[in-house]
This record gives C-alpha cells, sequence and structure tokens, in this order.
C-alpha cells in the first residue's frame, strides 16, 4: 500500500493528478496484456486497474462486457492474470496494480490465495465491485496483512454514515463513482460531481479522492481533478485498444495516456517501490444484509445499488405491517383470480400408482401462471416507493407478461428484458406483452437466456435508478429481493395448507413444486417448514444443468448461493428447451434448506418431462406447462414411494398452451422415445 501512497504524494509535489488506467486482463489477448500495462506506463499512467473479466458484471457498460467476453473466450482466469503481472514486472513495470472484479472469481479461487497469489505477483492493492461491507472488513485485513491496499468504493447515492464508514476502511485512496449507471463513457459530465467530491472529502476526514466512470476525454479528466486526487480511466482506452491492430496495441496504450496528460514527448513516472504493511482496520461495526440462516443471501452487489437496496427493505418492511397495503393487494383477487383451486388428479393418481395426487391450479391465474401474485406486489411496492418505470427480466414469458399486464392495468411503464433465445421460442408471449403496451427489448448478449435477461435488467435499473423499480421474477437476487418475492409467492402454501386441511382435516404428507430459480417451490414451502410431517420436494432440470444438484455455492447477482460455474469462477449457463428452468442459480434459501436436509431436490430428464407432460394432458386434460411437468414427474415418483392412504400436492405453477410449439419441435425428435406421436405439425396449421 506504501507504494500506492507514495504515488499519490509524488504527484501532489509536481502538481499533477493521479492517472488510473482501466484495462481488462487478457483483452484484445492474454499475450499482449504484460506488454499494453507497459505502454501504459510509459505514456504516464500513475496506476493501473486490471480487471478481472467475469460473466455476469451487473454495473459494466458495453465496452467493458465486450472486453470481458474477449478475456473469457480466450481462457483468462485469476491464476493467468497474476502471471501477467508476474510477467510485466520481471520487464520493467514498475507503477502501482490494482486488482479489480466481481466476488464470485475471487470467492472461488479463494480469498486468501488470492491475495497471497496476486501479492507475490506484484499486486498493489484490490478492488472487489460488488462486495459487501460485512465481508470486506475480513478481505481488507487479508490485504493489509499482505502489506496491500483495499480501495472502497462510493457512490453518488452513499449516505453520510456510510460514506464515512468506508473512508475509515480506504488506506490509500476511494473510488468514488460519478453518477448513478454502468461504465462507459459520457459527453458531459453530472454538473452535481464537484458538490460530490467534496461531501466525500469532508464526510470522511479528506481522504484521496479518486473518481471513475463516464471519463472520456482530457478535459474531463482536467476538470475531475482540478477538485480530486486523481481519475479513474477505463472505457476509451478499452475503445482503443480494440481499434488498434495486433503488434499495436501497446503503442496505442501509450498514445492514449499522452493525450490524456496532454504531452508529445515520453513521460517518465516512474517512483520506487514501498510495499511494507500497516496493519489497520476500521474502527466502526458494519452491518449485516442477511434474513436467511447460515451462509447464503447477502448483499453482493456495486456500491450503486446499496442505498436503493436499503431504501427498498424500509419501505417493504413498511407495507407488509400496513394493513391498507394488504387491502388493496388482496382488491385484485378478482383480477387475478385467486384463491386458485386444489383438487384431486384421479386418474393421474391411479396412473402414477400409490399416493393420491392433488394439483394446486397456480395454472389458472390472470395470464397462466403463479407469476402474478409475485408481480402485482412489487408493482404495488413500487408505485408506494414513486417509482414511475418498471423492469422486468423473462425466460419462457410468463414473469413478463405477469409484469405487463399488472402495469397495464395500473397505467404504469413497463420494459421487459428478454434473451433472443427465448424470444424465438415464445413469440406467442411476446406478442401478448406488447400487446399490453410493453417494450420487449432482445438480449443479445451471452447465450440469450434469462441469466443474461436478468443481467440487462440490473444494468438498466442502476442506469436510472431514481425512477426505475425491477420487479424481479424469482427468489434470487440481493436481499430483501428474494425475502419480497417469498412473501408474495407465499399465498400459495397458505391457500393449500387452509384448503387440504377443509377438505381432509389434515395435512398432506408432501408437497412438490419445480425449481428453476425457486419462485413458485418457495411460495409453496414456505407455509409447511415447520410442519415437519410434511415432506418438501423440488424438481430441477437434469443435474448438469440444476444449480443444486449439479453447482456449487459462489455468488451470482448480488447473492451467495449455490451456482453453475466453471472452475475459473465463471457463470456456466445452462441451455435446455426449458427456458423458465435456465437460470444458474436458486433461490438462497433453497440452498439453505438443501444443507440442513429440510427440503429433498430430484431431477428430471428431458424424456420424463414431456412424458408427465403427455400424461397430465390426457388424463386429467391439463396442458401444463414444461416447467411444471419437472414437478409432475416428481410428485409420480413420490406417490409411488410414499404408497397407498398418502396424500401429495402438486403445484402447477403455468399452464402449457403458450408452449405447444416448443413441445411439437420436441416431440419430432423425442415423440417415438415416449410412445406419443401427434398428428400433423403444429407450424403448418398456423
Amino acid at each position: 500500500m506504501d507504494h500506492i501512497r507514495q504515488t499519490f504524494a509524488q504527484s501532489k509535489r509536481k502538481g499533477r493528478p493521479v492517472l488510473v488506467t482501466f484495462v481488462t486482463a487478457g483483452f484484445p489477448t492474454p499475450e499482449e496484456t504484460p506488454d499494453i500495462m507497459l505502454g501504459l506506463q510509459a505514456g504516464g499512467a500513475d496506476i493501473i486497474e486490471l480487471g478481472l473479466p467475469f460473466t455476469d458484471a451487473m454495473a459494466d457498460g458495453t465496452l467493458v462486457q465486450q472486453a470481458s467476453m474477449t478475456a473469457l473466450k480466450n481462457g483468462v482466469m485469476v491464476h493467468s492474470i497474476a502471471l501477467m503481472v508476474q510477467e510485466a514486472r520481471s520487464r520493467g513495470l514498475h507503477i502501482p496494480i490494482l486488482f479489480s472484479g466481481y466476488y464470485n472469481p475471487i470467492l472461488h479461487y479463494g480469498e486468501a490465495r488470492l491475495v497471497a497469489d496476486c501479492s507475490k505477483a506484484g499486486v498493489d492493492g484490490f478492488l472487489v465491485v460488488d462486495l459487501p461491507a460485512e465481508d470486506a472488513v475480513r478481505f481488507r485485513n487479508l490485504c493489509v496483512g499482505a502489506g496491500c491496499s483495499y480501495i472502497p468504493i462510493i457512490a453518488p447515492c452513499t449516505p453520510d454514515d456510510r460514506v464515512q464508514m468506508l473512508c475509515c476502511m480506504a488506506d490509500t485512496f476511494v473510488y468514488l463513482v460519478s453518477r448513478m449507471g454502468v461504465t462507459g463513457m459520457r459527453s458531459e459530465l453530472d454538473s452535481e460531481l464537484p458538490d460530490l467530491i467534496r461531501r466525500v472529502k469532508k464526510l470522511g476526514g479528506n481522504p484521496r479522492v479518486a473518481v471513475g466512470f463516464g471519463i472520456a476525454s482530457r478535459d474531463q479528466f482536467l476538470k475531475i481533478t482540478s477538485i480530486a486526487d486523481g481519475a479513474i480511466i477505463g472505457s476509451c482506452l478499452l475503445k482503443d485498444l480494440a481499434r488498434a491492430p495486433p503488434g499495436k496495441r501497446p503503442q496505442a496504450a501509450r498514445q492514449f495516456c499522452l493525450r490524456m496528460r496532454g504531452v508529445k514527448d515520453h513521460y517518465d513516472g516512474s517512483i520506487s517501490l514501498g510495499r511494507d504493511a500497516t496493519k489497520t482496520s476500521p474502527e466502526q461495526s458494519t452491518p449485516r444484509f442477511r434474513d436467511i440462516p447460515g451462509p447464503y443471501g447477502g448483499q453482493y452487489v456495486p456500491e450503486a445499488m446499496v442505498k436503493c437496496l436499503s431504501d427498498l427493505e424500509t419501505s417493504f418492511r413498511e407495507a407488509v405491517k400496513d394493513p391498507q397495503f394488504w387491502e388493496e393487494y388482496e382488491s385484485f383477487s378478482p383480477y387475478v383470480g385467486r384463491p386458485s383451486g386444489l383438487h384431486k388428479a384421479p386418474r393421474l393418481s391411479a396412473f402414477a400408482g400409490g399416493a393420491t395426487i392433488w394439483l394446486k391450479r397456480e395454472d389458472l391465474n390472470h395470464t397462466g401462471s403463479h407469476n402474478i401474485n409475485n408481480a402485482l406486489g412489487q408493482i404495488l411496492l413500487a408505485r408506494r416507493l414513486g417509482k414511475t418505470n418498471i423492469i422486468a427480466e423473462t425466460g419462457a414469458g410468463y414473469h413478463g407478461l405477469a409484469t405487463a399486464a399488472v402495469c397495464a392495468k395500473l397505467g404504469m411503464k413497463c420494459t421487459v428484458y428478454m434473451g433472443l433465445h427465448d424470444m424465438q421460442h415464445e413469440a406467442e408471449n411476446v406478442f401478448m406483452m406488447r400487446a399490453m403496451g410493453t417494450t420487449v427489448l432482445p438480449v443479445r448478449s451471452g447465450s440469450g437466456s434469462m441469466c443474461d435477461a436478468i443481467d440487462e435488467a440490473f444494468r438498466a435499473c442502476i442506469a436510472d435508478i431514481n425512477k426505475s423499480y425491477y420487479v424481479i421474477g424469482s427468489s434470487v437476487g440481493p436481499h430483501p429481493l428474494p425475502t419480497i418475492v417469498k412473501t408474495f409467492q407465499s399465498v400459495i402454501g397458505k391457500e393449500t395448507k387452509a384448503q387440504f386441511r377443509e377438505q381432509t382435516g389434515k395435512l398432506p404428507d408432501a408437497v412438490v413444486a419445480c425449481v428453476g430459480g425457486g419462485s413458485n417451490a418457495l411460495g409453496m414451502f414456505s407455509s409447511f417448514v415447520e410442519d415437519k410431517s410434511v415432506q418438501l420436494v423440488g424438481v430441477e432440470c437434469e443435474a448438469e444443468t440444476a444449480a443444486l444438484s449439479g453447482g456449487s455455492v459462489g455468488v451470482l447477482h448480488g447473492s451467495k448461493t449455490y451456482i453453475l460455474q466453471d472452475e475459473g469462477g465463471q457463470t456456466r449457463k445452462p441451455q435446455s428447451l426449458f427456458m423458465g428452468m435456465n437460470y444458474p442459480g436458486v433461490a438462497p434459501e433453497l440452498a439453505s434448506w438443501k444443507d440442513s436436509g429440510r427440503a429433498t431436490f430430484l431431477t428430471a430428464t428431458g424424456t420424463q418431462v414431456l412424458e408427465r407432460f403427455r400424461r397430465m394432458s390426457e388424463l386429467e386434460g391439463i396442458v401444463p406447462a414444461l416447467e411444471s411437468s419437472h414437478a409432475i414427474w416428481g410428485a409420480m415418483h413420490m406417490a409411488k414411494q410414499l404408497g397407498p392412504g398418502k396424500n401429495v400436492v402438486l403445484c402447477v405453477s403455468g399452464r402449457g398452451d403458450k408452449q405447444v410449439q416448443t413441445v411439437a419441435e420436441e416431440l419430432l425428435l423425442l415423440g417415438p422415445e415416449i410412445g406419443w406421436e401427434l398428428p400433423g405439425r403444429i407450424h403448418n396449421a398456423q
């Protein structure tokens, strides 16, 4: 950390600001990264922020996203970045290097191991975009113990007391985000930025402040550093590197820095290397943001989201205690179609053999799924917060359709992000959303699936956080989002429990639901958690695409839970025909129940799912959603296991009339395997 302190001190003596340049490790190629770093030093960069690429970066703009995807395709991981730094050091790089990234690859690699390996390679400090305060103290102590700096991040919306706490954690400087939104160039700086810099300095006891986000020119660099101690520039540098031909990129990096410095000749910004550790720790305690037992949940988000989530939690807690809020929510019951029915499925039960199967008919809700329970509650909450723009994501289209319907009913603007791959398979849902006045935007990044749509929805929300409200579709994301979704979906389990008791005088022996992200499963299970006689059974896709059955503990979209990830801690995104199940993570509370053994999780193959889709359709005259067909397989499995005289309740989370084209296409491949071939082809009859 002394290396960074000396850099700021020397720059102050020379009367020039500190220039921090951001470049993604491995972009454009891993082989060029050490040369690019040397080029930045030769051009006058004082500090290099070296970015670790991540698949699901919530605060990155388009240029940084593209650079990350290129680096990931090039096979860049934590270990390879340490080797890049080591090589650059061996060839004469002497300015400080900051390791910058998102938490999950760091968690996967191991915090202590990361700090030790990177420090040994020559890294001087660490900046973790989405590390919550509760974990930052521990990580900071690891950094300090290795003689490295921990760089806290402050956003324009960070409250005063939190500014003071974060500044207390800073041993060299704080990273001040210049504006709300994601990274990227801007033609003009925010007019309130000077006041923001002065506020941070006043509250934090005059810390060194480096400002990042949106700096695109030398003029902006000079304006910012006339007040701040330094500026961090990344997107426009990445743009120059992308334009430069192979072999010319180190020179492009050098020329970029010279341009920012306003000089034509080589600038020698060398300083002496000092790296003695100073063990300090913040005096203030930090809050915890988990309401789920064990290690799951949390708020692993960019600083720009912390205040918004805090305000949301406060408003949510007030709303659930307010009888008028629930009166308004329940006034929409006729519109939604609640209470949904609960009845026996005699022919399906007879075919399965064993226990009696009961159906909880969420497919009869308006828009055809359980999703409207959550969409209605969150949009009423958004209106209570004064938000005017509703943002949502969708996979199979059911959550998007429910959000679109409620927004139309309440006269609110709605934008839904949907993966391009999913849009092509769910054309009918897309048409209906647009017919209701919703803007449906295709997401072309990544695999074009639900996970990518969530990425884009988070970015859109951050970019307009004062006006926008993100109605997340499942019990995932940072606290308090999983709790909010669970609360509004708990109506499923509450009704089921009351209806079953009314009809039988007892509790069921098992309740079964499909698990993608986990919203309908949490909604069904939550009322039975304390009833130990009731088995809770969730059914995922086949193991290699199922977070609980085939994943490991990690951080995705602001929450610690089970996720699908590769050896480098990058998200491994499933690709199956079941769009609503294509999420690589799961509700953190389900992760907790898996570990405790309170819930059991099974997996179903595509063939098993289609076969159960067939049986429900033929035996009960109900065409279920493909997602619900996972639960049908699980319910029939449990019926056989429990035997006669027992009762299994199945959550039919959605109807399948909007997925018939997908089923028809799959039957061409799998129909003969399950002995089911429908006459004609659906698309010929359209």
